[in-house]
């Protein structure tokens, strides 16, 4: 079926306002700050919250709207009418757009409202929300582009307020450190996704969503062509979404201010290469040899990001992990194609509740602990902080898919989805995904058993922990009610995402073949979760040692992030400045010696001939005889020859 989206109108054709609300507030904040240091966090809050009221209203507008697409396209102004390349800056309001539309100004105003007791005291809290506002709307703009451009536009901008929020604290030179790396990373995986407009432009002759989407399922693209453009478009997703090779940023963004880590780093901006290639589903359902990279990049991902969690011992490191190791279940999800592509979805969402829940529980437990992050020195915090300890818990409960949490119906789908792959990949990726279902309940086990129990390890200045003030354990609860009732939530006929996401998808097919049935796949992964938990209790219930132990090359290796790092050193980073270097020789010595050389010369030369302007007569006499003299002997020379 071809894709076609309707024109907006009525309430619809305001759906502009969702973007420029925070976008205006950010401006304000961050352009008029004199006048906005007192109550400028409370216009950022505020604006959220109406470009969250603003959502609801869209939403339901579009729930009423008739035809097979469901969607709403407004075109706003031409924004790039060069030649043949017509980009209009338009948005676009379907299925897809809506529920990231709710779920970045939802969970964004919880976020925001606990900002504002985390950054009570900090000098910078008027800039900080207006770094806020300013990613919040280009977040919006990035999720409700009608095209490529567009989408681009609010890539960039997300990745714009990411770097200064991450280097928020810019006077502690690991927050500035880490987001140069972010920002640089960021670029190679944006040097992949705008390679793909250029492609898209060559093929299609268009970057509008409706234009591209038609052309790849037409045939108007060979096989390599679409190839080559859905792995373009998965090095940006990698890049956004914290994936390997492009996974080694997103730990270190961790030197952030703690709700940067819950809103972008959990919530929303790690998820945008999800959307991304949720959005471009035409292209990559259109090849299965591209579908089957997606399937391996986040199987490979949510055991690397898995592994290294359960080896870290700060508490906002654990969960960024935990981060990179869940977004990889959404990339398996979404490249297992057709009915999984709602399953990753669904698994984003609640994902977005849990583990927003989980960042700014550590950001209450650091409030308490004197901004301290390491697990080892905490324990038996549960009778001090009781609301963070069940919230907490809750958060924990459900991302180890505990039923019935929401992690049990949002990542035991994907993981049966992986078994039921066809041929022998189905076994392969299913089993990667069951034993990171095992790696998450046991390092998660880890953490939260360090943490609230077994005997105090606080150091001395810690004197006496105590529970976070109203303002930020309300979002708290809020998002705890989440991590219980979002999974269950999306899955049952109140609230059908599968359904609701169907148009988007092209109503996929279910898939007929199966390994594995749901009871089987889902009592396997209980019990191979509960095996997790159990290690974790058993190994860690009596705390940890203080002081790093000898450990065995597996733990060795995780510690050192599975030597990551260490490889984008060797193969990136060192052959870069050595060819940077061995430039600038052949620079100064090649090209600049060549330029002086020829400089001295020139300027030795006039130098040389310049004392034979002397000023006096008699030497110009001389001369002109003696020039004289060669004339007249030549002359000579050619009349007696």
């Amino acid at each position: 079926m071809p894709v076609h989206f309707e024109a907006a109108h009525g309430t619809l054709s305001s759906i502009w306002l969702l973007v420029a609300i925070p976008l205006a507030s950010a401006a304000i904040l961050l352009l008029f700050g004199r006048w906005m240091n007192k109550w400028g966090h409370i216009l950022g809050v505020l604006s959220v919250l109406a470009s969250f009221v603003l959502g609801l209203i869209y939403f339901f507008s579009l729930r009423g709207l008739a035809g097979p697409s469901r969607a709403a396209s407004l075109n706003l102004f031409d924004f790039i009418p060069v030649g043949g390349l017509k980009v209009q800056f338009g948005l676009l309001l379907d299925p897809l757009s809506a529920i990231f539309v709710l779920l970045i100004t939802g969970v964004g105003f919880l976020i925001h409202l606990y900002a504002v007791g985390y950054m009570s005291h900090d000098q910078g809290r008027r800039r900080f929300f207006g770094y806020f506002n300013l990613f919040v709307a280009a977040m919006l703009l990035l999720v409700l582009g009608n095209n490529y451009v567009i989408t681009f536009v609010g890539w960039e901008g997300v990745g714009l307020a990411s770097y200064l929020l991450i280097s928020f604290w810019n006077d502690r030179p690991a927050a500035a450190t880490a987001g140069k790396k972010a920002f640089i990373m960021n670029r190679v995986g944006d040097a992949g996704f705008v390679t793909a407009i250029f492609l898209m432009f060559a093929t299609f002759g268009s970057v509008n969503f409706a234009d591209v989407f038609n052309g790849a399922t037409s045939g108007a693209a060979g096989k390599t062509t679409i190839l080559i453009l859905g792995l373009l478009l998965l090095l940006g997703a990698c890049g956004k979404s914290g994936q390997f090779p492009l996974q080694a940023w997103l730990p270190d963004a961790m030197e952030g201010p703690t709700p940067v880590s819950a809103l972008i780093h959990a919530a929303t901006m790690v998820t945008a290469g999800v959307y991304l290639i949720a959005r471009s589903n035409p292209i990559f359902s259109a090849n299965a040899s591209l579908q089957t990279v997606v399937v391996s990049v986040g199987a490979f991902t949510l055991l690397f990001g898995a592994i290294i969690g359960g080896a870290k011992d700060d508490i906002k490191r654990v969960l960024a992990w935990s981060t990179v190791s869940q977004i990889g279940y959404m990339f398996l999800g979404v490249g297992l194609g057709g009915a999984a592509y709602a399953l990753a979805l669904i698994h984003l969402l609640a994902h977005g509740f849990f583990k927003a829940g989980l960042f700014l529980g550590s950001g209450s437990i650091m409030h308490s602990m004197k901004d301290q992050t390491d697990i080892r020195r905490f324990g038996g915090l549960w009778r001090y902080m009781p609301i963070t300890w069940i919230t907490f818990g809750l958060g924990y409960l459900a991302i180890i898919g505990i039923p019935p949490l929401s992690g049990y119906f949002s990542k035991d789908p994907i993981i049966e989805a992986a078994f039921n792959r066809p041929g022998w990949t189905g076994w392969l990726f299913g089993s990667a995904a069951l034993l990171g279902a095992g790696l998450t309940a046991f390092y998660m086990t880890r953490l939260i058993v360090l943490t609230f129990h077994g005997p105090k390890r606080w150091t001395e200045d810690i004197e006496h922990p105590h529970e976070s003030p109203p303002i930020m354990t309300i979002p708290l609860l809020l998002l705890g009610v989440g991590s219980i009732a979002a999974g269950g939530l999306f899955v049952s006929p109140l609230l059908p995402v599968k359904d609701w996401l169907m148009p988007v998808f092209n109503n996929p097919p279910e898939e007929s073949h199966a390994h594995i049935g749901q009871w089987t796949s889902s009592g396997l992964t209980l019990l191979v979760v509960l095996i997790g938990l159990a290690l974790g209790i058993v190994l860690f219930r009596n705390g940890t040692a203080l002081h790093e132990q000898p450990a065995g090359p597996v733990v060795r290796a995780a510690r050192a992030n599975l030597y990551g790092d260490a490889f984008n050193e060797g193969v990136f980073e060192k052959p870069g400045l050595y060819l940077t270097r061995a430039l600038v020789y052949l620079d100064n010595r090649g090209v600049d010696g060549l330029v002086n050389g020829l400089a001295a010369f020139v300027g030795g030369t006039s130098g040389r001939l310049r004392r034979t302007q002397s000023g006096f007569v008699r030497s110009y006499a001389l001369s002109i005889l003696g020039g004289a003299l060669l004339i007249v002997a030549a002359t000579l020379a050619v009349a007696l020859g």
